[in-house]
């Protein structure tokens, strides 16, 4: 019988599989915008991407959540960071509260931040609208500074100043007619990371108790539920009919490649490396989305926007950094 590897050992293999799972998660978020401008280009509304790609989704992640009942362990934030246990304690049940801060999550990230964030892809580069959304974080901890009533060190402030100039030059800079061209799209976008800042603020109070992947599941599917009914309201189900074969694969893509299966790596990741290590290994995909734009899309950022996301890019992970420093 082989000798078990020591335990740093396998606490480091933990993590380098935690950080490769993060950044894979990054890199098939960040392929989103190439299907939706696909669709977009074949006649497919970006209500109708939306509400079809959640509720395709919907069963793998009720399968997912379901998975593993309601008394299974749950982990969450840095507590994830840590080789599993063998046979875990069993956690007690959720309470209401949590599912519900779930649900709030969920509806306010995938049904209000996905509607006005595929909206601002009709508008705005797939690169800009990727780099414009992750300036989350940072927003993040503005909100978290305010809830606390507490500066932030001088060091995060200044990380901060610098995220928000690099939004100004991502969205053209000091080139009025490129700064005007995507000035409703950012602003979109803007919206969009900002409902994803409140998700991830909900999901501090709550995945401790339900689990990160329990979280995004019952949010998820709480969001294609609200989506197939603001569809069934407010559109036509001719549109769903109008839909070709093609059309249906794009979507497909979408639903599992670009949402589930980096949403279940995103979850474990965080699980081996903690949170804060996985926003570093983040940062991988606003980089990826300009290389496959460039490729596919022929998008091309002028210098004021690459200064741009630079300055993003770089901000968020001096944040990052900064967290990981002092734990």
């Amino acid at each position: 019988m082989r000798d078990l590897p020591p335990v740093n050992a396998l606490d480091l293999r933990t993590r380098r599989i935690g950080m490769l799972c993060v950044a894979a998660a990054a890199m098939l978020f960040a392929s989103k915008g190439l299907f939706g401008k696909a669709l977009y280009a074949r006649g497919v509304g970006f209500e109708l991407l939306v509400a079809v790609r959640s509720v395709m989704a919907m069963p793998l992640f009720l399968w997912v959540g379901l998975r593993g009942g309601l008394g299974a362990p749950a982990v969450s934030g840095d507590d994830e960071a840590q080789t599993p246990a063998v046979t875990p304690a069993p956690a007690a049940p959720p309470r209401a509260r949590a599912v519900i801060g779930a649900v709030v999550a969920g509806i306010t990230c995938y049904v209000v931040g996905a509607l006005v964030d595929f909206q601002a892809l009709t508008l705005i580069d797939a690169s800009v609208e990727r780099v414009l959304l992750f300036s989350y974080p940072a927003m993040v901890v503005m909100i978290d500074s305010v809830i606390r009533r507490r500066a932030p060190e001088r060091r995060v402030v200044a990380a901060l100043a610098v995220t928000y100039v690099g939004i100004f030059f991502a969205m053209g800079g000091i080139d009025i007619f490129e700064l005007r061209a995507n000035l409703l799209g950012a602003g979109l976008t803007l919206v969009a990371a900002f409902t994803t800042a409140i998700y991830f603020l909900i999901g501090e109070s709550y995945t401790r108790e339900l689990g990160s992947t329990r979280f995004a599941s019952i949010g998820m599917s709480s969001a294609a539920v609200v989506l197939a009914v603001y569809f069934a309201v407010f559109r036509s189900f001719a549109e769903i009919a109008a839909l070709d074969a093609r059309d249906w694969v794009l979507l497909g893509i979408l639903a599992i490649f670009c949402m589930f299966v980096p949403g279940l790596l995103q979850a474990e990741g965080m699980r081996r490396v903690g949170a804060q290590r996985g926003a570093i290994g983040s940062t991988i995909g606003p980089v990826t989305t300009i290389v496959l734009a460039a490729l596919f899309l022929d998008e091309r950022l002028n210098g004021w926007q690459m200064l741009g996301s630079a300055m993003i890019v770089g901000s968020i992970l001096v944040l990052s950094l900064g967290k990981y420093d002092r734990r």
